[in-house]
């Protein structure tokens, strides 16, 4: 991995993306301990720079290093000089004159996380920025589900239904786990599809019921309200009866199929509460597993290489 962590571009392939994940099995055992902590990162300090709020993201990122001991600084922007006009290359340097070693950025705006780390000399970490990606949780996805049919992915079968056009965990996960050889079907609204597959490993239809038939993986999308504006389908009762995971559906999936969501999710909308609780949802260990990936991420760009202890 590079300096940074940006797109999942920045893990240089399946071997890249593999070496994380296998890290992260390292870090999981440390987060099962009684003691769950290593002096791997002592003296370094992490900032949060959250510029949307978010709950799973920002605190298992600030939970990783204090596993790490690392020293952790969050930026809020609610009660900071933002709101009295200070812009983000300002905020930047008067975060940079305190001594860090990384920022862990959250930004509405596509490529901030980028512009970031152009002005800084820490360490960047993209948590996400506007809708083009959302690299960490794309690790934790694989992390995942690697653990239940790995080591290896290869010819599995992954269905994403939602939002893709406006996600970006789907241009995150899609690179991810086609990189790892899962075959990738994307379902949803026409409207919600991207525009082109042009340089997408991907195929594509508005058949959620045929996708379903001979998948392995089910991974929903949030609807994401707040970023698509106008309806660009004509109701939410009939986005759950067309394209939402109802526990009909769910009780024709293959006996071992498994269903996944990167949290929050519109219980009712795209998932049903039945699922989402069932024995076949891992949402919940996605969840558990981000503080680990996250541990790996953090020591893979500020650590010295040395053994996890």
């Amino acid at each position: 991995m590079t300096k940074h962590l940006l797109s999942v571009d920045d893990l240089a392939g399946r071997d890249g993306i593999q070496r994380i994940l296998d890290l992260s099995g390292s870090f999981l055992e440390v987060t099962q301990r009684d003691m769950p902590k290593v002096p791997a990162l002592r003296a370094k300090t992490i900032v949060s720079l959250f510029y949307e709020d978010s709950t799973r993201t920002r605190l298992s990122f600030e939970t990783a290093a204090k596993r790490l001991s690392a020293d952790t600084m969050t930026f809020s922007v609610g009660t900071s000089s933002v709101k009295k006009g200070e812009s983000l290359l300002d905020t930047v340097q008067t975060i940079e004159a305190m001594g860090i070693d990384a920022i862990v950025v959250r930004h509405g705006a596509s490529g901030a996380p980028h512009q970031v780390a152009q002005w800084s000399n820490a360490s960047v970490i993209n948590a996400g920025d506007g809708r083009h990606e959302h690299p960490t949780q794309a690790l934790l996805d694989a992390f995942t589900l690697r653990r239940h049919r790995g080591p290896s992915l290869d010819g599995l079968n992954m269905v994403i239904v939602g939002d893709i056009r406006n996600s970006r965990v789907a241009r995150s996960d899609i690179k991810i786990f086609a990189a790892l050889g899962v075959n990738l079907t994307l379902v949803g609204p026409p409207t919600l599809m991207p525009s082109s597959l042009e340089g997408w490993p991907v195929t594509m239809t508005s058949d959620l019921d045929s996708a379903l038939n001979e998948t392995d993986v089910v991974y929903l999308l949030r609807i994401q309200q707040e970023r698509i504006g106008d309806a660009l389908f004509p109701s939410l009762r009939e986005y759950t009866s067309r394209w939402g995971l109802t526990a009909d559906r769910a009780n024709r999936l293959k006996p071992d199929a498994l269903v996944m969501h990167p949290g929050p999710m519109n219980r009712g909308i795209e998932i049903a509460d039945e699922v989402a609780d069932s024995p076949r949802s891992l949402v919940t260990e996605q969840v558990a597993n981000g503080v680990a990936v996250r541990m790996a991420v953090l020591y893979d760009l500020l650590g010295t290489g040395g053994p996890v202890v």
